[in-house]
């Protein structure tokens, strides 16, 4: 215990919040593999708060000097934080025997530990500076909310470092995540309705608290109330730091998000700038992370700018290979039965990241690049005088791109279905031109854009 009270007065003096929140850790050190035994074992259900509060207030030795009111506070806190390591090494003991561990008994006696500390913002004067404290319990009740929905099959584990293993399709009975969820909106009210000025207020935690709302209502499949935060976020007019002046893995996890959020609503422009925005903040070695924002960025790149992601962007990632490179290859090669095979092939994951729908929309771009060929096969007019610069054709027989479609969907196309397809094409801007239906041409643009974007 006394090594324990050493770090707590060490960081306190240093005002250094993110060793303090080591303090409140469930998770043992590497190198000290049995410190939450040892501390939990220093001392008694009935002495327990007392041998808290002589260290803490009254102990000589230690020359941290705090005002009662806080200790007390730090004092409950921490009798808090150490019935929930006895809870948790209760379920850790369950686990080695093979009995049934609670967890939602951890869940609980974790729930408790979040409302002392909140107690101690609220009215025994805990300073901005301890905030990291509040990353540390709030990532924890996440966690061990996680592992009483899921019951007896899971064991305790630190937290993914990545943000976004969390999105489920298959949300079931989640009480005590859901439950979860309203305490962290609670410590994300108290850290937005802060007065206290910029430089001493608890409003330097608060991304890093919408981070885990965020992540939170993911996994629960509830993304519309992601949006409740940003809104509040939005209409707040009190002091606000700048985005750019938080933590860098603060930033890259919210700009994350937000462009989820505006990928699963269809707004890729804007999607497309927060996930842009989050690979580069992004750290070269958080290669799953980096992982992650691809996952979404490049469906986004190929709606909004037409474009296909490099090889060289792509060999870091093996996984995004074997999702995107049988599909990027098809498109380019406007292959179009092969792109149906391709998505169909890798429909369950596309699925599971929400990305299905938005890859779909990619077969109009494997279409442009087949009828974009047909176009050059054509060639160029006969030149009428010499010296004069070559002009391909435009006026192309309808049959042509039906025979096209037909072999690059490998099934017989009517011309019907042929005329709806360019019609398309033509209004989606993937052409520029128009069907003269009576001879059966498709007259292209003269102007070199027929196929905008693409050079010809």
């Amino acid at each position: 215990m006394d090594a324990f009270f050493e770090e707590f007065s060490i960081a306190h003096r240093k005002y250094d919040g993110y060793g303090l929140s080591q303090t409140l850790s469930p998770i043992s050190p590497t190198l000290q593999p049995d410190k939450l035994q040892r501390f939990y074992r220093s001392t008694n259900h009935i002495n327990a708060k007392g041998d808290f509060k002589y260290r803490i207030l009254y102990d000589k030795s230690n020359p941290l000097r705090l005002d009662q009111e806080e200790g007390n506070g730090w004092v409950d806190l921490y009798f808090a934080y150490w019935k929930a390591i006895g809870e948790i090494l209760e379920a850790e003991s369950t686990i080695n025997d093979e009995r049934t561990p609670n967890w939602t008994k951890v869940y609980e006696a974790w729930k408790e530990v979040l409302n002392q500390l909140l107690r101690g913002y609220t009215n025994c004067h805990f300073e901005a500076w301890t905030v990291p404290c509040l990353y540390v319990v709030g990532k924890y009740l996440r966690v061990f909310a996680i592992k009483a929905d899921a019951g007896p099959k899971n064991n305790l584990a630190g937290p993914t470092t990545d943000f976004g293993e969390d999105l489920n399709l298959e949300a079931g009975k989640n009480q005590q995540l859901e439950d979860a969820a309203r305490q962290l909106n609670r410590v994300f009210q108290i850290c937005l309705s802060d007065r206290a000025p910029l430089e001493e207020s608890r409003k330097w935690g608060i991304y890093n608290i919408i981070n885990l709302l965020f992540k939170t209502y993911f996994k629960l499949n509830s993304v519309a109330l992601s949006k409740n935060i940003l809104k509040a976020l939005n209409a707040y007019t009190g002091d606000m730091p700048n985005l750019d002046s938080f933590p860098p893995s603060h930033q890259v996890t919210f700009k994350y998000y937000v462009g989820v959020i505006n990928f699963l609503e269809e707004d890729y422009v804007e999607s497309e700038k927060h996930l842009t925005e989050a690979w580069q903040l992004c750290h070269k070695d958080s290669i799953r992370n980096k992982e992650l924002i691809l996952t979404y960025l490049i469906p986004c790149h190929l709606l909004t700018t037409h474009t296909l992601p490099t090889l060289a962007l792509l060999e870091p990632y093996p996984r995004l290979q074997e999702l995107f490179l049988p599909l990027c290859r098809c498109i380019k090669k406007g292959d179009l039965a092969g792109f149906d095979a391709a998505l169909v092939a890798g429909e369950d994951e596309f699925v599971k990241r929400r990305i299905y729908l938005t890859l779909e929309r990619g077969r109009d771009i494997a279409l442009r690049n087949l009828l974009r060929k047909v176009f050059i096969v054509a060639g160029f007019e006969e030149q009428k005088e010499p010296g004069t610069a070559p002009v391909r054709k435009t006026k192309i027989p309808l049959a042509h791109f039906a025979a096209a479609i037909s072999i690059g969907s490998k099934e017989a196309i009517e011309t019907d279905e042929v005329e709806c397809l360019i019609a398309n094409m033509i209004y989606k801007n993937f052409m520029k031109g128009y069907i003269a239906r009576g001879p059966g041409f498709i007259v292209l643009s003269k102007k070199g854009d027929a196929f905008p974007g693409t050079g010809v």
